[in-house]
């Protein structure tokens, strides 16, 4: 979906606003440690995609709690924003995060895979350097008949 300027600062508002609500004034404490990665809000308003993250074992904790105060968290929002109509809520779990963890994880592996499996100078033969030495003399001398 193409956002124009004008829709990127109402979802960045709609994101500031539901993060504060639940810093200052939600009390429920499996709503503590959760972070607000995103919202879309529809064109007129009347729906808002929350995306939040938390850590991997509290995910069905987390979900109930918003579940349960999603309401108190709408009618917050109603009067902090100068909206017509307060949005309905839906939380959806962002998991790109624990994506970006795995792959780094990954590629930290394949890394240290990678560093041990460097060949070291023992490991050249010594032939090496002879070949490469008769190779240079052979294009000389190809470059030379030319």
């Amino acid at each position: 979906m193409k956002q124009s300027s004008s829709n990127r600062k109402v979802n960045e508002q709609a994101r500031e606003v539901i993060a504060s609500i639940l810093l200052f004034e939600i009390s429920d404490p499996r709503l503590e440690l959760v972070t607000i990665t995103g919202c879309e809000v529809s064109y007129d308003r009347s729906v808002c995609n929350v995306f939040y993250t938390t850590e991997p074992e509290r995910y069905e904790d987390v979900a109930a709690a918003f579940s349960k105060a999603s309401g108190r968290i709408r009618s917050l929002m109603a009067r902090k924003l100068s909206w017509r109509i307060a949005p309905e809520l839906r939380f959806l779990l962002d998991r790109s995060v624990d994506q970006a963890e795995r792959i780094a994880t990954a590629l930290e592996r394949d890394a240290v895979r990678n560093k041990a499996d460097e060949p070291t100078d023992a490991d050249v033969p010594a032939d090496a350097d002879r070949f490469a030495d008769e190779r240079a003399r052979a294009q000389a001398a190809v470059s030379a008949d030319e």
